[in-house]
């Protein structure tokens, strides 16, 4: 009986080994996860939401929601944010006063991020009798955006910061989604935003009316639908071609 017994409980030993051999295996692996979760940027490069949350368009790529307003969340002025530039010197954006500006928040590893940059590079130069100042802001490691910057000539003003680029995006009331951008008058208010890649069509049309806000010559409430509804033009026209 002492041989049947042992026999007998041979299977049973060897299947509880196999089990706590999985449960360690499992562990280990939801360890794992657990740390690469914690070191992966959680910025998505190519999301997009709409500017109005509570008016979300079935097309995840609608940049400016109806009504013209702002988003709750989004201040009226430009928030007070302050990060390194790529030769580790603080800058604000309070020292671009005085002009209009165009905030583009933006990193390396971000496809259409990358697109947008000699677009930016283009409408500092053209616009440059309007004073116009392009700054971006990474979300990205400080040594990947300077040599970033550098091989590719980015000749305007670039914050940056990891977790700092983070909280600027959440100083903007804003999802950690990239890229976005932007626009303010010379006074530092906000006019609008655009979520995802930026156009020229696009561009030109919003700071036209940024133009004429700085010039008085448009209200921020008319100039906001008329951005609106324009932007929404361009999209139902680059869709058809």
């Amino acid at each position: 009986m002492s041989d049947q017994g042992a026999t007998g409980s041979r299977p049973a030993s060897i299947g509880l080994l196999a089990v706590t051999v999985v449960l360690l295996a499992s562990g280990a692996v939801g360890f794992i996860a657990y740390r690469l979760l914690l070191t992966t940027p959680s910025v998505h490069p190519t999301a997009e939401i709409p500017a109005a949350p509570a008016a979300r368009s079935p097309d995840p790529g609608v940049p400016l929601g109806r009504p013209p307003a702002l988003p709750p969340k989004l201040p009226v002025e430009l928030p007070e944010i302050r990060l390194p530039g790529i030769d580790g010197a603080v800058q604000s954006l309070g020292d671009f006063k005085d002009r209009p500006l165009v905030v583009n928040f933006w990193a390396t590893w971000c496809d259409p991020c990358r697109r947008e940059i000699p677009l930016l590079k283009a409408l500092r130069r053209e616009h440059a009798a309007d004073h116009l100042e392009i700054v971006g802001i990474a979300v990205d490691y400080p040594d990947e955006v300077r040599k970033y910057a550098h091989a590719h000539g980015i000749d305007y003003p670039v914050l940056v910061g990891d977790q700092g680029g983070l909280e600027a995006v959440n100083a903007f009331g804003m999802e950690t989604v990239l890229p976005f951008s932007v626009f303010a008058d010379r006074h530092g208010r906000i006019v609008t935003l655009k979520v995802g890649e930026l156009h020229r069509d696009e561009a030109e049309l919003i700071l036209d009316r940024v133009r004429a806000v700085d010039a008085g010559t448009l209200t921020l409430p008319v100039a906001r639908e008329q951005i609106s509804e324009g932007v929404s033009r361009l999209r139902t026209a680059h869709a058809s071609e």
